[in-house]
């Protein structure tokens, strides 16, 4: 049996969504993305193994639908999930557990930079390389979210400002691809981001007052 024996049936049709084919795959990807992003607001170290699972079943979807970049990404993120997984186990702080904490100017300076220059250099190549025909916004949403990815590796609560901007461009872009599933997930993102943000706020004032979680 082939790859693409085992891969055909993920990209056949499951459900109609304002008549257009859902296939397996974006319904397995809703599923482990809205379970992942729920994990991590809880600081649940099961979101990585999840995440890991979503970005196979995102690899397949956006290769279908000439998102590339955002396919090529989903390997960075498996690479940034192990990473994130071994950071989040082994500490980082005075106890056994990485602590939640506030990004400092260094960290900011970096990060925008860095996504100032990915945006740009993606842009580039997109419009140069491939026939994708939504360039610059599918380079800004990789950029904004490898930045918003290292920072939860780092359990910095900005990252989740990071990931709110990044689902507010993911939300129409997903819907102008016909991807209607994968854009309200990404509504339910957005909706979790907020509880995400909310949690680690918490958890960072505790800690900076002392105060168990």
């Amino acid at each position: 049996m082939s790859l693409a024996d085992v891969l055909d049936p993920l990209q056949q049709p499951l459900v109609t969504v304002l008549n257009t084919p859902v296939s397996w795959t974006e319904v397995l990807g809703f599923g482990s993305g809205a379970l992942c992003v729920r994990l991590v607001a809880r600081q649940h170290i099961a979101n990585w193994p999840i995440g890991i699972a979503n970005n196979a079943f995102f690899i397949l979807l956006f290769l279908q639908a000439g998102l590339y970049a955002d396919a090529g990404l989903q390997f960075v993120f498996i690479a940034l999930a192990a990473y994130g997984w071994w950071t989040w186990t082994h500490g980082g702080g005075p106890g056994p557990e990485l602590p939640v904490r506030r990004t400092d100017r260094t960290e900011w300076g970096r990060l925008l930079a860095a996504g100032a220059v990915g945006t740009l250099g993606l842009w580039a190549l997109l419009a140069g390389a491939t026939d994708s025909t939504v360039p610059f916004w599918d380079a800004l949403t990789t950029a904004l979210s490898l930045m918003a990815t290292y920072g939860q590796c780092k359990k910095l609560v900005e990252s989740w400002w990071l990931w709110i901007a990044a689902d507010v461009v993911y939300i129409p872009l997903y819907a102008y691809k016909d991807l209607y599933l994968t854009s309200l997930l990404y509504v339910g993102f957005l909706a979790l981001c907020v509880v995400g943000l909310r949690n680690w706020r918490g958890d960072e004032a505790r800690q900076s007052a002392g105060v168990p979680a």
